[in-house]
């Protein structure tokens, strides 16, 4: 017999196997045990210099972009305040002066 992990709702070792979902008779909770491991993992966001981000953050541009569709160029240098982290191809969700809501990735950045 395999040893399941306990219920992680109401600690019980009575969980048994359903399909690829574990299942818990006595609080009827199901859970997936590939999901477990993965909700301990937090993303961690860093800056081009290593730095670890977090939400509400101010960031500066480490260079030129040139963002598609847009006629301008963020210059480097250029002060980006109250960044929202995200998790897609581009980490940063921001309001850029000039230039509206943006999307930037974290290796462009450097948290001021």
């Amino acid at each position: 017999m395999s040893a399941l992990p306990p219920c992680p709702q109401c600690q019980s070792e009575f969980t048994y196997e359903d399909g690829t979902n574990l299942v818990c008779p006595e609080c009827a909770h199901e859970w997936s045990p590939a999901a477990e491991g993965a909700a301990d993992k937090v993303r961690e966001y860093r800056d081009a210099s290593g730095n670890l981000l977090q939400d509400g953050d101010t960031v500066t541009v480490i260079k030129d972009l040139k963002p598609k569709g847009s006629g301008g160029v963020i210059k480097q240098g250029t002060k980006v305040k109250n960044i929202r982290l995200v998790d897609s191809d581009h980490d940063i969700d921001c309001k850029i002066d000039g230039f509206g809501a943006m999307s930037l990735k974290t290796e462009f950045v450097r948290k001021v």
